[in-house]
């Protein structure tokens, strides 16, 4: 078993920059937040530039199939930096969720598509399923799909529904254009816009089987590397919560001096600073794990996300107190934050779940 490397390499640390400066200019605050307007922004150009562009959508797909032959650390930094613009983009759903469910299927095919960014997938599990708890809701009854599945992520944006369906013989994998006839995509009032959730019902709808016995396998693996990146985006995100309400607290004055140079506030800061620095290990490591798929992955998905995505939400929920009347505010972006760290707080399980999963890897006794 090779060694954990926690650090970043110069390939990795050039990657943030790039996704970094695509993300300031394309996709600022001021725009992202237009995800919650009644007739809400178009941000399918963004997510084509880092999917064509900059070659993202492929990352986890090895070369002899079209994609970069990267790994899940290189896909953890796009999603730290996902995270920290807290970006619209369908790269949980497609480029990893979906992408990852054909690789462990064998449809090359399919993966092919999604990996030039010419397509965009979606898994069709409730965002809020967490790994070894799926459920299936859909049934194939001869050659049709029926059933439905609520909460999915990035339906509205996908070109293909990659849909797990309970068979005669157990749980098959199907593939589904989308706009078939006898699919309906029902939008979902969510909290966090920018991740926008549908309702999927499937009445008679033709689809193609995918995978060669090994279906429940693929929504596995592909639940536990959504959750192991996941902890990644919560990183950027607390990151992002932490360094600017740090430059705000410097320069913020209050009875004659900066509001940061009070002991309660340094003590606050302080705290959050342990937070957010080991939850950077927590979702290092993660990645890491997963990247050289090791046997330690689902324990270190669950470990990250645990840990994570608490750390995620007490980072938003500082930074819209510590910028006081500002951080209230609509114009301000740290409610953008807050919506996602709270969406994310549930998806793939809540912390509870994670530490209960973890204990039964583990062989923890209740």
């Amino acid at each position: 078993m090779s060694t954990a490397d926690l650090l970043y390499s110069d390939t990795e640390d050039a990657l943030r920059d790039s996704v970094r400066r695509l993300l300031a200019d394309r996709c600022p605050p001021e725009l992202v937040v237009g995800a919650y307007d009644r007739a809400p922004a178009d941000f399918s150009g963004v997510w084509k530039s880092l999917a064509v562009e900059l070659g993202l959508a492929g990352l986890l797909v090895p070369e002899d199939l079209g994609g970069a032959g990267a790994s899940a650390r290189e896909a953890a930094v796009v999603m730290e930096e996902i995270g920290r613009a807290v970006a619209p983009v369908p790269y949980l759903s497609s480029a990893v969720l979906a992408t990852v469910a054909l690789l462990k299927a064998g449809d090359t095919r399919t993966v092919g598509a999604l990996a030039d960014g010419t397509t965009t997938g979606a898994l069709t599990v409730g965002l809020a399923t967490a790994p070894g708890r799926f459920t299936p809701t859909v049934r194939r009854e001869g050659d049709a799909l029926t059933g439905t599945v609520t909460s999915v992520a990035g339906v509205s944006e996908a070109d293909i529904l990659i849909v797990p369906a309970l068979g005669p013989g157990g749980l098959e994998l199907h593939t589904v254009p989308a706009g078939t006839a006898g699919v309906t995509v029902t939008p979902v009032l969510a909290l966090d816009m920018t991740r926008p959730l549908s309702d999927v019902a499937f009445d008679g709808a033709a689809s193609t089987r995918i995978d060669d016995g090994n279906a429940a396998a693929a929504v596995r693996d592909a639940l536990v590397v959504g959750a192991a990146l996941l902890a990644s985006e919560q990183l950027g995100l607390a990151q992002w919560c932490f360094e600017t309400t740090l430059a705000y607290v410097k320069e913020r004055t209050q009875f004659g001096r900066a509001v940061g140079s009070f002991q309660a506030i340094k003590h606050r800061l302080a705290d959050l600073w342990l937070e957010v620095t080991s939850a950077a290990a927590a979702a290092r490591y993660a990645a890491d794990t997963a990247a050289r798929g090791d046997a330690d992955t689902e324990v270190a998905a669950a470990v990250a996300q645990a840990y994570c995505s608490d750390v995620a939400v007490h980072a938003a929920e500082e930074c819209v107190q510590l910028h006081g009347g500002i951080g209230m505010t609509w114009e301000y972006p740290a409610h953008l934050y807050l919506k996602r760290a709270k969406s994310d707080q549930l998806a793939f399980g809540t912390a509870y779940r994670q530490r209960a999963h973890l204990a039964e890897l583990i062989d923890l006794p209740a």
